[in-house]
């Protein structure tokens, strides 16, 4: 159940936040709102991989 949901969220995140490795974003001059959305696709990548 929580493998699916977080399978979910990965396809609501491709489709709804920016991808910011197409946009060759510097991760030293990101803001904290793009470090969060960062972290935030980064950890729901990880559990939905597992």
């Amino acid at each position: 159940m929580q493998k699916k949901l977080f399978k979910i969220l990965a396809r609501l995140n491709k489709v709804f936040l920016p991808s910011y490795s197409k946009k060759q974003l510097d991760l030293a001059k990101a803001s904290k709102i793009q470090m969060a959305i960062i972290g935030w696709k980064w950890y729901v990548t990880k559990n939905a991989l597992d």
